[in-house]
């Protein structure tokens, strides 16, 4: 009987749901439990839901100091708002607003998936220049480039180079890429600001040099 009504219990509406993405930014953003549990709390009622910290206290069995520093938490890492509106008897109230929740994880969204088709263009450009398919290798390794921080522009970079020089294989791209970095060059950018420093240091030797009392 004991078992039957647990299950009951178990099977009602009274359930909140947790959205994957919820638990990822928690986890990135080292969110405390009581934190977590109040957002969960919030995202399973309707936004601008009214702020009734008795009946919250009450349902997530919270003492007044946890919610209160929950709620401080979440205000403080802007994932919540409490507003002050009307009723339609035009009484204020306190609202809960959740809004910037939303915003943040649609922000994060939108820069993984930017993320995703840099990369994906990053190998397009390597088999479109290669004339071929990348091996599981290759890819590994242009991955590995990318996770020490190498930026994409500096990779196509050390790849036109490569081209240019009429090599397509990644080990001579990589001695670039290792000479670059040796040389302080971090961004493409630096490879024409390097060019025109060696330009400049040639000039000043030529500039510098007594022609007046060559012997030779």
């Amino acid at each position: 009987m004991l078992k039957k009504k647990l299950k009951e219990q178990l099977d009602n509406s009274n359930h909140y749901t947790i959205p994957k993405y919820v638990l990822t930014y928690s986890k990135q953003e080292n969110l405390d439990r009581n934190s977590l549990i109040l957002l969960i709390y919030f995202l399973n009622k309707e936004n601008k839901e009214i702020f009734d910290y008795r009946r919250i206290i009450t349902d997530l069995e919270f003492s007044e100091k946890e919610l209160l520093d929950s709620i401080s938490t979440l205000k403080n890492k802007k994932l919540l708002a409490i507003e002050m509106q009307k009723n339609d008897l035009g009484i204020l109230e306190e609202r809960v607003n959740i809004e910037s929740f939303y915003d943040i994880i649609f922000s994060n969204i939108l820069t993984e998936k930017e993320a995703e088709e840099k990369q994906t263009d990053l190998f397009q450009n390597f088999e479109s220049e290669f004339g071929r398919t990348l091996s599981p290798i290759e890819y590994e390794i242009i991955n590995s480039w990318l996770s020490s921080g190498i930026s994409k522009e500096l990779i196509l970079a050390a790849l036109k180079e490569a081209v240019f020089n009429g090599v397509n294989n990644l080990r001579y791209i990589d001695k670039i890429i290792y000479e670059w970095n040796k040389k302080g060059i971090k961004k493409a950018t630096d490879i024409n600001k390097k060019i025109i420093r060696d330009e400049e240091e040639k000039e000043q030797e030529t500039f510098e040099y007594d022609w007046l009392n060559d012997n030779d």
